[in-house]
């Protein structure tokens, strides 16, 4: 009797299932003993890189929670890819999902800040644009287009997320307003950079990433947040070397 993948997969991920019937060893016995070591291992790796994947989730959960925690994520999402930098992608939709955590609203949003630097560590290179290229006159500057890195990130979110991260990453960080936040990440160098957003800097990016000027994203962003600082925003992904690119339109004679 032969053991399909997904029956070898589902036993694997499930700590309380059977071992499959069918399954021998090398020397052609049955394999539960050899089955149960090897499923430990598996679990026991896949929990510690979600502990290292989730950081601060951990810290603000403590490690017996993020273990039970990881238990349950890794039957309900197991592994797709070899490479463990790329596991975990659905935890923060999974934190949303838990009832027992709902009181901790902001739980999700912090993961996937947590995931966005993760995923702008192992982003493909870039080179930056200059550091002068937006050094023209401002008229020039609202008419021009922007290519951001593939490490940038934008990570917007009603809760505090920049300031809880913070405040559990760095020593004598102050402790979290009520108040809603956008992260900026970019990767300057080696490794990501998390920066608050001005009030409207996300909503700016986004319009920019949407193929609008600087300008008229910046009309769009200042309707709804008329005191949106364009310059601090603008600063934040130049000194990022998020700016790959600056294409200035030609005005219409």
């Amino acid at each position: 009797m032969s053991v399909s993948q997904s029956e070898f997969r589902a036993a694997m991920m499930d700590a309380s299932a059977p071992v499959p019937e069918g399954l021998l060893d090398a020397q052609a016995q049955p394999a539960g003993r050899r089955f149960s070591v090897y499923r430990n291992n598996v679990a026991v790796s896949l929990t510690e890189a979600m502990h290292q994947a989730f950081p601060v989730i951990t810290k603000l959960l403590g490690p017996q929670n993020m273990n039970g925690l990881a238990g349950i994520f890794l039957r309900q999402h197991p592994p797709s890819s070899p490479l463990m930098m790329f596991y975990g992608e659905a935890f923060p939709e999974f934190l949303a999902g838990m009832q027992q955590l709902s009181h901790l609203g902001y739980l999700p949003d912090v993961a996937r800040l947590e995931l966005a630097l993760r995923k702008s560590y192992h982003a493909a290179d870039s080179q930056p644009a200059p550091a002068d290229a937006l050094a023209v006159d401002p008229e020039q500057v609202m008419r021009a287009r922007l290519r951001f890195a593939p490490a940038m990130r934008v990570v917007r979110s009603d809760w505090p997320i920049h300031a809880i991260w913070r405040f559990n990453t760095e020593t004598d960080a102050p402790k979290p307003d009520a108040r809603a936040e956008d992260v900026l990440i970019t990767r300057p160098e080696f490794d990501p950079v998390a920066q608050l957003l001005p009030a409207g800097g996300g909503d700016w990016i986004t319009h920019v990433q949407g193929g609008n000027m600087i300008g008229e994203a910046f009309e769009k962003t200042a309707a709804a947040q008329p005191e949106f600082d364009l310059g601090t925003t603008l600063a934040l992904l130049l000194q990022g070397g998020a700016i790959t690119s600056v294409t200035i339109e030609r005005l219409e004679t």
